[in-house]
């Protein structure tokens, strides 16, 4: 597939989305990922907001029902990529049998600590365990009548944010059911990560993993700075084939995941690519341009949880595919998205990264966090990646999205379109096409 191709198929994802009828544009669904000990992706959990009623969380039973008819009407795979689905549960969705609709074996549960733990919810639990729902019971403090509840769990969440330390020690000394995965939500620094993972947790979620522990004296590394060097070869007005093909050569590394990424399934050349050159001359400028910088941004997340580069690839795209409907630029906002993930990836401050980069003033501002207007799309999308819905509006309304032709429907489905083509791109980028 080449870069036309691409967003031809994501425009259509988008269309698709858009046929699906006006409900589709009152939800918003965001993902938040859990990770496991090793930075992996063990699943999503989903996160709704009814646009019907502007006060988020007012109505439960209201969000459960519509998130479950945008599970039926799209599918859960849209959103996890084929990871479980953590979806939380309100007592009538669960009394009704309604998460019936849901794939077992692809749906985890959520039992929120607010549900009193009744004869009748712990035999329901059972009966949707037993068909092959897994379950994720909330826990705050240590309760003796949640007891059977607990020992039903596959999972037990902690809000680790919002509990101590000893609290947390009461509920693993009063810890029976040995099976189950202990889950620490709101996660937010290296410190949560380290404290949780010391004290036993196995599964995390949280920002942490986009918030590591940067050293304000570190530079970045020399061989990182000639990946900077290609990147400014790449961005230039006019492309100097010869010499950029002569740069990627002298990187054995790099050169292997480009030639990887040409003759993978996502940009389907038809004939063997056997050097940088041929790649270059087969390909195109443009193509070539995507793909290497796929290849770098892959090299240099070497060591970090793969969840950081996917959710470059989910910014990238999605402010891309936003900027052609609201009159920014198409491209200088996909390396926007792409590169505001840097710090993460390579363990440096977005201070020192920004003067290597080949961007104009106004996006290196955007990146070191100052609010111009170039800066809005990302900004709307770190606001839906934490579910701050409130903050999602604010930014639409500041901005003047509306005005320049850009509405939250139209934003929810770049997102959906976003989603889905970093999942192609992660494919790629792992080898795994």
């Amino acid at each position: 597939m080449d870069f036309m191709t691409e967003q031809i198929t994501l425009q259509q994802r988008k269309d698709e989305a858009a046929q699906q009828g006006s409900a589709t544009e009152m939800r918003s669904v965001a993902r938040q990922p859990i990770l496991d000990v090793d930075g992996r992706v063990h699943g999503y959990e989903l996160l709704f907001r009814n646009f019907l009623d502007m006060s988020p969380g007012s109505d439960g039973d209201l969000a459960a029902r519509t998130l479950l008819d945008d599970a039926v009407i799209f599918g859960l795979e849209r959103y996890t990529g084929g990871l479980p689905a953590f979806v939380n549960c309100t007592a009538e969705s669960l009394a009704e049998q309604l998460v019936n609709v849901l794939p077992p074996a692809l749906t985890v549960l959520g039992i929120p600590e607010t549900l009193e733990a009744t004869p009748t919810l712990i035999e329901t639990c059972s009966v949707l365990k037993a068909s092959g729902f897994r379950l994720a019971v909330n826990a705050s403090s240590w309760k003796p009548e949640r007891l059977l509840l607990n020992n039903l769990a596959n999972y037990i969440r902690v809000d680790f944010a919002r509990t101590s330390a000893a609290v947390r020690q009461e509920l693993w000394q009063h810890r029976e059911n040995l099976h189950a995965g202990m889950l620490a939500q709101k996660v937010e620094s290296q410190l949560d990560f380290q404290m949780a993972k010391a004290e036993g947790f196995t599964l995390f979620q949280g920002f942490y993993f986009c918030r590591p522990e940067l050293l304000s004296n570190r530079k970045v590394p020399t061989n990182r700075l000639f990946h900077f060097e290609i990147l400014q070869q790449l961005y230039r007005e006019q492309v100097d084939m010869k010499k950029l093909a002569q740069l990627v050569m002298r990187d054995a590394a790099l050169t292997y995941r480009l030639l990887r990424f040409v003759n993978s399934p996502l940009y389907a050349v038809r004939q063997e690519v056997r050097s940088i050159e041929s790649a270059l001359l087969l390909v195109g400028a443009d193509a070539f341009r995507r793909i290497a910088t796929l290849a770098i941004l892959s090299e240099q997340n070497s060591g970090q949880a793969p969840e950081v580069l996917n959710m470059a690839f989910v910014r990238a795209l999605f402010c891309e595919l936003a900027a052609n409907q609201c009159a920014l630029d198409p491209s200088e906002q996909y390396l926007l998205g792409l590169f505001s993930l840097l710090p993460a990836m390579l363990l440096v401050p977005m201070e020192e990264l920004v003067p290597h980069l080949p961007l104009r003033d106004a996006i290196r501002r955007a990146l070191l966090g100052s609010a111009v207007p170039e800066r809005c799309l990302l900004h709307w999308l770190e606001c839906h990646e934490q579910g701050d819905w409130a903050a999602r509006d604010a930014v639409i309304e500041s901005n003047g999205l509306l005005e320049r032709g850009l509405n939250e429907p139209q934003l929810e489905l770049c997102y959906a379109a976003a989603v889905a083509g970093a999942e192609v791109s992660m494919r790629s980028a792992t080898g795994s096409v």
